[in-house]
């Protein structure tokens, strides 16, 4: 009876054993011997469009956002449109992404070092963790070991969490990547770098309901401001919009202080103050920014590991399938 009680769970535990690795594919030094240099060319690349565009950090850490959202972390993001399917970085959430030519660089660098060895989907998640690096923000070890996925379509960029966005659909939305309301609180907080353009939350500036010519949750003063960056006879250019805070090129938890003075830019951010389940979280990282640092490090990591592709191809073009 011991025998077969001790061949039992010896069988269990190896079947335990055999599926516990499909969560744990990922490895911080998945690359260490493949492609020892992989994250320093990444990291050159990503510092060299930097000083070239300013606006390249706020791009690549909101295209990690956008790949991860709609089919898992599996760069599908970066395929290119074909004559039967329009793909996701022609969706018009992603229409502000661009600097899809950064992560292109990067690849075919990788291809000359390291061919069909690191993946488009790792480079984005790198990419995203040296640009919030770069720009003040947390390090964190990037796990790696994604493929690439094959298929991406523009219309299921309507899966992503839309500025209009009140808490209970955030909350759904994350819930639906594994990701709690804490994570959902902190990732928002990418938003300390970067820009919107106004068709992102001009609805909250003029004939917002019944009652209210402007969203009541917004600063008076900060709403009139937005409505001369945001005229309506010319609010359409590429650069018509605003900062998301007002250190936009930093990355620090102003983004939490001027939610807490009623100048959140989207719906969905000053929303966050007005809920009981995420105000709290907010009210945190406005007066504590390594607790903002520390949970976005750790975030990041559980968005990365979402909808991860363990098998399957490593694209040696970023904008084609092989």
């Amino acid at each position: 009876m011991a025998f077969s009680k001790r061949l039992v769970f010896a069988m269990i535990f190896a079947v335990f054993a055999i599926v516990k690795p499909s969560e744990a594919a990922l490895d911080a030094h998945y690359y260490d011997r493949s492609c020892p240099v992989a994250e320093k060319i990444i990291l050159e690349t990503v510092k060299n469009a930097t000083l070239y565009d300013p606006k390249v950090p706020a791009r690549l850490l909101r295209m990690f956002f956008h790949d991860c959202f709609i089919r898992g972390c599996d760069g599908s993001i970066l395929l290119d449109s074909t004559m039967s399917t329009q793909a996701e970085k022609d969706g018009p959430p992603n229409i502000s992404v661009r600097s899809f030519y950064v992560i292109e660089d990067a690849k075919r660098k990788l291809e000359k070092v390291c061919p069909r060895t690191v993946s488009c989907a790792d480079v984005i998640a790198i990419a995203a963790r040296d640009v919030v690096t770069l720009s003040g923000g947390p390090y964190w070890n990037v796990l790696k070991g994604r493929k690439d996925g094959t298929i991406s379509r523009a219309n299921e960029t309507i899966n992503l969490p839309a500025p209009t966005f009140n808490v209970s659909q955030l909350i759904q939305s994350f819930a639906a990547r594994g990701l709690s309301v804490k994570d959902m609180v902190t990732l928002s907080g990418g938003h300390t770098i970067g820009f919107s353009h106004c068709s992102s939350f001009e609805a909250r500036l003029q004939n917002f309901s019944k009652f209210h010519d402007v969203d009541p949750s917004m600063n008076y003063a900060f709403a009139q401001s937005l409505k001369k960056k945001c005229p309506r006879s010319n609010n359409r250019g590429k650069n018509a919009g605003t900062v998301l805070d007002s250190t936009s090129s930093v990355f620090d938890n102003d983004y939490y202080k001027q939610i807490l003075s009623g100048k959140g830019v989207f719906g969905s951010d000053q929303a966050l103050l007005g809920d009981y389940r995420t105000k709290w979280i907010v009210e945190t990282f406005a007066r504590d920014q390594k607790a903002f640092f520390r949970e976005f490090a750790t975030s990041m990591v559980k968005l990365g590991n979402f909808g991860v592709k363990e098998t399957g191809q490593v694209r040696v073009n970023s904008r084609f399938v092989n």
